[in-house]
């Protein structure tokens, strides 16, 4: 029943499908969408190769949460991308990261917090329809090495 053929015609918009059936749910969904990039730093107070210059290429994974809009979409996977870009990835790679992040000591348990803090503040800045759907940062992920990470979740960021 369900093996290959082609398409003969494609579902149109008002005929097919109406625009109230766009929108199948009411409940929250978890997007997520992953970025790399490399930088280099070096550790403080540490006593090991850390302490020297070096570089990663990390890996970041963003969760972010919400309900979706009237064509059933959350957050559109290239708005992620747009804030990524311009609000956060211009900090972070290609760079010395001791220089280019606020004074912190450059682990991964401090840079995920920045992240996380960097995408929360973006998409509280972005449009009215983002805050109507609901949309928040779930988690940030933070890969130093392919098995090594650091994690910020937004339960955990709003305990103070």
């Amino acid at each position: 029943m369900y093996g290959f053929r082609i398409v003969e015609q494609l579902q149109k918009i008002d005929e097919d499908i109406k625009r109230e059936q766009l929108k199948y749910h009411h409940k929250r969904v978890l997007v997520s969408k992953e970025f790399t990039f490399d930088a280099a730093h070096h550790l403080h107070c540490y006593e090991g190769k850390c302490k020297n210059l070096h570089g990663h290429t990390y890996k970041v994974v963003l969760g972010l949460s919400g309900f979706v809009d009237e064509r059933g979409i959350t957050i559109d996977f290239a708005e992620i991308k747009e804030i990524w870009k311009t609000d956060i990835e211009i900090y972070l790679d290609h760079r010395y990261l001791n220089e280019t992040l606020p004074p912190m000591n450059t682990t991964a348990e401090n840079i995920v917090v920045w992240i996380y803090e960097q995408m929360n503040k973006a998409l509280q800045k972005e449009d009215k329809q983002k805050q109507e759907n609901g949309i928040r940062v779930e988690f940030v992920r933070l890969y130093e090495t392919p098995t090594s990470y650091a994690e910020a979740r937004r339960e955990w960021m709003e305990i103070e």
